[in-house]
């Protein structure tokens, strides 16, 4: 069941696709695309040019870049080099920016003409654009050879935590990490294969995307259509045109959008299956998109922590509503009451702790962290969970997240669940709010024109009296990342301002 032919240094699986299969195209966007055999050029001549400028085994370079070709590329050249690719979010803040460069101790920044003002002096750059370097790199052969280690378990990539509950952390990850992910979920759960053509508009400095999207695609031999930004239009349009796309990844809420856009009208297209993950999957939203699209949109649960996936339904069986699926083969799972630090009972919650071979290095720099959520080979997500009797997981909240009114407690997740169903309400999240007496009490933030009255009787039919909300405040959006979690800080912000809903 494992494909674990996948796991190999990055150079073995591009020289095996330009051997091949030298023509077919391997990447494209909206400027420019790539075959098998040029990306194996481009990406060793970018790796001997990195080597050149002095990059070394486990020499952090950063990537402030949008979704392109040269983004694959440079995710592709730097562990070639022998480095540790640091991908950090293009739409991040200044300061957050500065943070991420200093904290990963970066030497070296590939950018676009766009952020290229973003890295300091200090800071050696390769830019990406009309009058950059990196068109000269990649066409012209470097006087260093590329290293092309063959040790898979060195840190290989880096990514932040998006930051939901404090400051990023780096995320430390390895070639076997994330490709044990391709053998273990992407190619024999989902099928992905050189017939595939993935149409994406994911993020690409996200893990979901690193794994699926650059890493599963090498591996595997499929070719992408890489979108610079989610736009329900777009894809719509695309997957009407000519090129036939077959596999669409996404979010929970591009979903629910994507339905919205398409209307009473099935949309024309060639897909055999998407894939949803980053977030919870609502069930109304993947009835909603299997009745429109009429293929199956399969629903998995992952973090970065994890190299990705951790469970995933499988396109042919059972797909419980709201379930995240199965854990994939060779993971071992288990459910813990936080209370008790004991197995949770069959059917009951408990965190999830999983242990297998894509769990992370660690977090970079703070072995304090990483010590308090690697134990004895489990890691601790954090996560809530329950696990029916055929083992289908689903996720139910937050440790962090849980508000405790008057000694209940309560999970968001839950609540949202049920007001992404109640009329009118096209996006929601649930924050806790300070009481003199209680100690919390739950809050919600509703997208959408509902009747706040209707809304609180909806909820007060399929909910605990102290699970019901006692507000439902209207905002135009709810914060969410690239990923699609939800901004909750922002969100209880905005409870202590004035300017604040009411």
């Amino acid at each position: 069941m494992l494909r674990t032919e996948v796991i190999r240094p990055v150079h073995e699986l591009l020289d095996g696709h330009a051997a091949g299969r030298p023509g077919a195209v391997a990447f494209a966007d909206d400027a420019r695309s790539v075959t098998w055999a040029e990306l194996a050029t481009t990406t060793r001549r970018l790796a001997g040019h990195l080597a050149a400028r002095g990059v070394g085994p486990g020499d952090r370079v950063a990537m402030v870049l949008g979704n392109a070709v040269e983004t694959v590329e440079t995710y592709l050249a730097i562990p070639r080099a022998g480095g540790v690719a640091v991908c950090l979010n293009p739409d991040a803040a200044p300061a957050e920016i500065d943070y991420m460069l200093a904290d990963s101790g970066a030497r070296l920044v590939v950018t676009d003409t766009a952020h290229a003002g973003l890295v300091g002096p200090d800071v050696a750059t390769v830019v990406v654009g009309t009058g950059g370097s990196y068109a000269d790199l990649i066409a012209t052969e470097p006087d260093v050879v590329a290293p092309d280690p063959a040790d898979l378990d060195a840190t290989a990539f880096m990514l932040y935590t998006s930051g939901t509950t404090g400051r990023p952390k780096g995320v430390e990850l390895t070639l076997r990490s994330c490709l044990w992910v391709v053998a273990a979920c992407w190619a024999p759960i989902v099928g992905l294969g050189p017939d595939d053509v993935v149409l994406s508009a994911l993020p690409l400095f996200h893990s979901y995307a690193l794994d699926l999207c650059v890493l599963g695609v090498v591996a595997t031999g499929a070719s992408e259509r890489i979108l610079p930004r989610f736009s329900p239009g777009r894809i719509l349009e695309l997957l009407a045109g000519d090129q036939r796309h077959t596999v669409l990844p996404g979010v929970p809420t591009g979903f629910s959008y994507l339905v919205q856009a398409a209307g009473d009208r099935a949309p024309r297209h060639r897909l055999r299956l998407a894939i949803s993950a980053g977030a919870i999957l609502p069930a109304t939203v993947d009835r909603a998109f299997e009745q429109a699209f009429a293929v199956p949109l399969l629903d998995g649960y992952g973090i970065t922590e994890t190299s990705t996936m951790v469970t995933m339904n499988w396109p042919h069986g059972a797909r419980p509503a709201g379930s995240c699926g199965l854990p994939l083969p060779g993971l071992a799972v288990r459910l813990v009451d936080p209370a008790t630090g004991t197995d949770a009972p069959p059917g009951g919650e408990g965190e999830l702790w999983v242990r297998g071979p894509n769990v992370m290095r660690g977090y970079w720099g703070r072995p304090e962290q990483t010590a308090s959520v690697l134990v004895d080979g489990w890691y601790r997500t954090g996560d809530l969970a329950r696990a029916d009797e055929n083992g289908y997981l689903t996720i139910s909240g937050r440790t962090k997240e849980m508000i405790i009114r008057g000694g209940e407690n309560i999970y968001p997740a839950e609540i949202e669940s049920v007001l992404l169903a109640a009329p009118g309400v096209a996006d929601a999240a649930v924050v806790g709010r300070a009481h003199p007496d209680l100690g919390e009490e739950p809050v919600a933030f509703v997208v959408g024109a509902p009747d706040p009255d209707a809304v609180a009787a909806y909820c007060r039919e399929r909910l605990a009296w102290f699970k019901v909300p006692v507000a439902f405040l209207p905002v135009d959006a709810i914060p969410r990342t690239g990923s699609g979690k939800i901004r909750r800080f922002e969100l209880a912000r905005l409870l202590t301002d004035d300017r604040a809903p009411a």
